[in-house]
């Protein structure tokens, strides 16, 4: 059938969590349907990458999104009282733009990717399937917990209006999918149990075993500008690092993600590492010992820890990254923790047991290859998509 699928960004270079999942879905269904793919972007599209997704894509259109535009929807979106990140994402003329592509397709679904792209189609006249992903409002809760006290009424005006708008969004689509029922317990609705739980994969070509020299000791990854990665970042360096350090005075640390902020760009020093941008993050797990991730803020499924534990990598995290990894047995295929003792005691035994070590390795590495497979869950979606 035609799949007409609209994405709040380009889904390439994989270095955010939703593109690699729209990735690696339009990868997947393009082998049984033909996919139109209407893409917004605040910035360029490199030929390479438009290459990479012209391989699976019938058609594909890019709408670039300008600063004034960006800065007139959010005034816009305020007065309306919607979410200002939906705000960000959106354009009357892009809108237009839009249509004119939906109906020049003439599709018989929609695939419509996070909340963000709602305004452009909840009220196209089709069968269509909005993917939650995360819960927006939760996460936006779990940062004004935190914020600064000049911030804590921004980040609480814009969880109040995440939570209206999910779930109102609801009721606009078929089908609704989201990656964890941890999340989907969380979405503001009196039907939030008929979500489809749609898991992440791992690309095990690209995450695969690989017997390197160890140059780091513990590695930490992600998009190093995103405020929940930027939080972690910072618990690891200024307390569990210098923890270690009294028992491991040697020890090697390495911040590995595109696009690090000040604030990460400000946690180098000696035994710590901030590499930016790499063409191959496998190749940093490859050369490291042990995963932390130390996640406080977020919603979803972190991908990273799925990375890690794919390449053997034994992996210590917190409960909020923990808990959406159903099934998973504490101490057998993963280690999470709930303060910075257990952190510290855990990358200890770690470090310096190498039979737990195996361990966790060996049993991490059989749990993610017999939960999280992108062509299984991709089927998944596709039936809901069919039926």
């Amino acid at each position: 059938m035609k799949l007409f699928i609209v994405l709040s960004r380009f889904p390439y270079p994989l270095d955010k969590g939703d593109k690699l999942r729209a990735y690696h879905q339009i990868r997947i269904l393009s082998q049984y349907h033909d996919i139109y793919l209407a893409a917004l972007t605040h910035q360029s599209v490199s030929s390479e990458s438009l290459a990479e997704l012209e391989k699976y894509c019938k058609e594909i259109r890019i709408f670039k999104l300008n600063f004034l535009t960006v800065f007139w929807n959010i005034i816009l979106f305020f007065f309306r009282g919607l979410p200002l990140q939906c705000g960000y994402f959106y354009s009357k003329r892009i809108h237009k733009k839009v249509l004119r592509f939906f109906n020049e397709v003439k599709p018989e679904h929609l695939y419509s990717q996070l909340i963000r792209t709602g305004e452009y189609t909840k009220r196209l006249p089709i069968k269509k399937t909005l993917d939650f992903q995360d819960v927006f409002s939760k996460g936006m809760y779990r940062r004004y917990k935190i914020a600064p006290f000049f911030l804590k009424p921004i980040f609480l005006m814009e969880y109040k209006r995440l939570l209206r708008y999910e779930n109102r969004l609801f009721d606009f689509y078929d089908n609704k999918t989201i990656i964890t029922a941890v999340d989907r317990d969380l979405i503001p609705h009196i039907h939030s149990k008929s979500i489809h739980i749609i898991a992440n994969g791992v690309d095990f070509e690209s995450y695969s075993y690989n017997n390197q020299t160890k140059n780091f000791d513990l590695i930490f990854t992600g998009n190093m500008s995103y405020a929940p990665n930027v939080d972690a970042a910072e618990f690891i360096v200024r307390h569990i690092f210098p923890a270690l350090r009294e028992t491991f005075p040697t020890l090697q640390l390495v911040l590995c993600g595109s696009t690090p902020s000040s604030r990460v760009q400000a946690l180098k020093k000696e035994g710590v590492t901030v590499t930016g941008w790499v063409d191959t993050i496998a190749d940093y797990y490859a050369q490291s010992k042990v995963f932390v991730a130390p996640m406080q803020i977020g919603t979803g499924l972190q991908n990273k820890l799925l990375e890690a534990m794919a390449m053997k990598i034994p992996c210590v995290t917190s409960q909020l990254a923990g808990k959406p990894l159903e099934g998973i047995e504490n101490g057998k295929e993963i280690i999470i923790c709930s303060s910075l003792t257990g952190y510290i005691d855990a990358i200890s035994l770690l470090l310096t047991n190498e039979e737990k070590y195996n361990e966790l390795a060996e049993n991490g590495y059989r749990f993610v290859k017999e939960n999280y497979n992108w062509e299984a869950t991709t089927k998944q979606l596709m039936k809901i998509m069919e039926s």
